[in-house]
């Protein structure tokens, strides 16, 4: 079975725990996804930033995308997977934190990020009926 590694979107770009959501929100348009990994200025992994974090929990609580800061939508220690490690890892791993996109961590550096869709490309054709119960969540 193929790693993390062999079947991500390679070379993530990060949004800065000091930008504000509405460079995020650009940088997310420009890039045409719908998530970016928060990176602090020690070029760490703070958080996962989702389109949705900004409307609902940003502008639909009043806040000002113009101010906020990415870093603060950063909730706790992010969910990761190996490089490393399997397919099935990852299903597991987003199965139990109810996610559907893992930043892919070699080392302390971030390498990449896999997505349910990452997974549903590469996915055995031999296996899909577990794949559907995964996506189904």
């Amino acid at each position: 079975m193929a790693t993390a590694r062999e079947i991500m979107t390679g070379g993530a770009e990060c949004v800065g725990e000091n930008e504000t959501l509405e460079a995020a929100a650009r940088k997310m348009k420009d890039l045409d996804v719908g998530s970016l990994p928060i990176c602090g200025e020690d070029n760490r992994l703070k958080g996962m930033l989702t389109d949705r974090d900004i409307v609902i929990k940003c502008l639909a609580e009043g806040g000002d995308p113009r101010t906020a800061k990415a870093g603060e939508f950063g909730e706790g220690k992010p969910v990761t997977i190996g490089a490393d490690d399997s397919i099935e890892e990852a299903i597991r791993t987003m199965q139990d934190h109810q996610v559907r996109r893992l930043p892919v961590i070699d080392g302390h550096n971030l390498v990449g990020v896999l997505s349910q869709g990452d997974i549903a490309k590469n996915y055995p054709e031999d296996r899909v009926g577990e794949l559907v119960a995964f996506i189904s969540y």
